[in-house]
C-alpha cells in the first residue's frame, strides 16, 4: 500500500502488526464522526488492553469489526519508538494486516525523520462495510500528541510545548484535520513531577567492576551499632542508621510451615546468605553472597499485594529499572516489554487484580548474565489506574532462588500512603563483584514505570 490508499476488507477480524528494526509501542484509539475518542476508555495500549471490538495482544492490535460499538467510526492504529526521545530516522517500520490467516495488505511508510510517534493505518466503516486505509502520518512531540489530536485526557507538565502533525512525504495526502492541543506525557510513560522521597544518601556508581572475588575468608564479627549499608559499598554515604532489631521483625506474611524462620540482619557487619532467610527492614540490605562466593545464578524477585478490602481488584504493575555505572538510566523490563538485556532480565507478565496466594508478578534476573552496564536494579510497582497504596493491605517482595525456588530474603511493607508508586528495594553491584539488596518502601507520585525513573535514580 501507498499513503492515502485504501482496501476493502473481507474478513470482520483482523490483526494489525508494526515491526521495525526498534522495539515499538503499538496502540489503537477508536474514533468518532466528530474525530475524537468517546473517553479515555477508547485508547487501547498494553496498559489499557481492551475496549470494545479492539483488543491488544502479544504486541499488536485486534480489531473485530463485528464488536466495534456503532458509534466509532474508525480505529486508528499508531506507534512509536518503545526508547524516550527515539525518533524513526532511519527505520522504516512497517505494518502487516492479517484476516482468516491470510495477509490482507502491508504498508511500510517512507521518508520518515525526527517523527517520534506515527498514525499507521486506519480501520474505517464505509457505509455497512470496512475498509483499511494507509496513513503514514509523524508526529515530532511522541504519542501524547496524538492522543492529544484524538481527545484522550492526558496529564501535562507546566510549560508544555504544542504539538502538531509533521508533514512528511509519508503524510501529505492523508493528514487528519485535527486541531492543535497540548502536547503532554504519553498516558502510558508520562514521569509526572517527581514526589520529593525520603531516600539514604546518594550513591556513587562504580566505573567498572573487576571478575569476582576469590572466596574470602570468615565473615568479619559484628560490631555493637546499629544495622546500615555495608561500608565501603555502592555509595557516597551511609543511610540513616536504624535501632538494633529486638527480636525478630512481625511481618504481614509469616512463613508457610515447614520454611525455617527468617533470620533478621544482625546489629553489625556485613549480613549475607551464610544462616538462611534474611528478613530485612526499611534501608536494611543483605549481601547476596553464601559460603564465601558471590550468588551470580538466576534469582526471582516475587512482589505481591492485596486489597484492603475483600472482593475489590486492585491492579498494580511490578517492573524494575536498570541503571548503569553513572546512575544513567539503561532499560527498563515490564509486563509490556518482558525482556530486556538480552534475555538476562525476564517479567513474568501483568496480575489484573492482586487476589489469590502466591506472588502476583516476578521477574527473573540471571546475575552473572548481566553486562556491564548494568550496575544497579531498582524494583518498582505501581498503578496506572491511579489506586492509591492506602488501598492496599499487604505489599512485600521477596528474592528467590530459581533454580530451587528456596526464599532468599524478604521486604514487608509495613506502611502505607496516598501514592500511586513505591520503590520496594533494589540490587546494587558492588566493587568486588557480589550484588546487594537494600530494603527500600519509599513511594512517589507516579502511575508508570517510566515515570519512577528519576525518583528512583535518587536512590542509587
Amino acid at each position: 500500500m501507498t499513503p492515502g490508499s485504501n482496501v476493502a476488507l473481507t474478513a470482520a477480524r483482523l490483526t494489525v502488526e508494526v515491526t521495525a528494526p526498534v522495539a515499538l509501542d503499538v496502540s489503537a484509539l477508536l474514533v468518532t464522526a466528530d474525530g475524537k475518542v468517546r473517553s479515555d476508555d477508547d485508547f487501547v495500549f498494553y496498559n489499557q488492553p481492551s475496549a470494545p471490538g479492539v483488543r491488544y495482544e502479544g504486541g499488536a492490535i485486534v480489531v473485530d469489526t463485528a464488536e466495534v460499538p456503532d458509534g466509532v467510526e474508525k480505529v486508528v492504529v499508531t506507534a512509536s519508538p518503545g526508547t524516550d526521545g527515539q525518533t524513526f530516522a532511519g527505520t522504516e517500520p512497517t505494518a502487516t494486516v492479517t484476516g482468516d490467516g491470510a495477509v490482507v495488505a502491508d504498508f511500510t511508510p517512507s521518508g520518515l525523520g525526527a517523527e517520534t510517534a506515527l498514525v499507521v493505518v486506519e480501520v474505517y466503516r464505509r457505509g455497512a462495510a470496512w475498509k483499511l486505509r494507509a496513513v503514514g502520518q509523524g508526529y515530532a512531540d511522541g504519542l501524547a500528541g496524538i492522543a492529544t489530536d484524538f481527545g484522550v485526557t492526558v496529564e501535562e507538565p507546566a510549560g508544555g510545548a504544542t504539538g502538531e502533525p509533521m508533514s512528511t512525504s509519508a503524510t501529505a495526502a492523508v493528514a487528519p484535520q485535527a486541531p492543535q492541543a497540548p502536547t503532554a506525557p504519553d498516558p502510558r510513560i508520562a514521569a509526572p513531577a517527581a514526589a520529593p522521597v525520603s531516600a539514604p544518601a546518594p550513591f556513587t556508581l562504580p566505573a567498572s567492576f573487576p571478575p569476582p572475588p576469590a572466596p574470602p575468608g570468615p565473615p568479619p564479627p559484628t560490631a555493637p551499632t546499629g544495622f546500615g549499608p555495608p561500608p565501603g559499598g555502592f555509595g557516597g554515604g551511609p543511610a540513616p542508621d536504624l535501632p538494633p532489631p529486638a527480636g525478630a521483625p512481625v511481618t504481614a506474611f509469616p512463613p508457610p510451615s515447614g520454611t525455617p524462620a527468617p533470620v533478621p540482619p544482625p546489629a553489625g557487619g556485613k549480613v549475607n546468605l551464610d544462616k538462611g532467610r534474611v528478613s530485612l527492614r526499611k534501608n536494611e540490605s543483605v549481601s547476596l553472597v553464601k559460603g564465601g562466593r558471590p550468588l551470580l545464578s538466576a534469582v526471582r524477585m516475587g512482589l505481591g499485594w492485596e486489597p484492603s478490602r475483600s472482593g475489590r481488584d486492585i491492579d498494580l504493575d511490578a517492573s524494575v529499572i536498570v541503571y548503569g555505572p553513572g546512575r544513567e538510566h539503561v532499560d527498563s523490563c515490564y509486563f509490556g516489554k518482558k525482556t530486556v538485556l538480552d534475555g538476562a532480565i525476564r517479567h513474568s507478565g501483568d496480575n489484573l487484580t492482586g487476589a489469590g496466594g502466591g506472588d502476583d508478578e516476578t521477574i527473573v534476573v540471571h546475575l552473572g548474565s548481566l553486562p556491564p552496564q548494568a550496575a544497579a536494579l531498582v524494583f518498582t510497582v505501581t498503578s496506572y489506574s491511579g489506586q492509591k497504596f492506602t488501598k492496599v493491605a499487604r505489599a512485600y517482595c521477596r528474592l528467590l532462588d530459581d533454580a530451587t525456588g528456596e526464599e532468599l530474603a524478604r521486604f514487608d511493607l509495613t506502611n502505607s500512603e496516598n501514592s500511586t508508586g513505591v520503590m520496594m528495594c533494589k540490587l546494587v553491584r558492588q566493587p568486588t563483584g557480589e550484588w546487594d539488596m537494600t530494603a527500600l518502601g519509599v513511594f512517589a507520585a507516579s502511575k508508570t514505570v517510566r515515570g519512577m525513573v528519576q525518583p528512583a535514580t535518587e536512590l542509587l
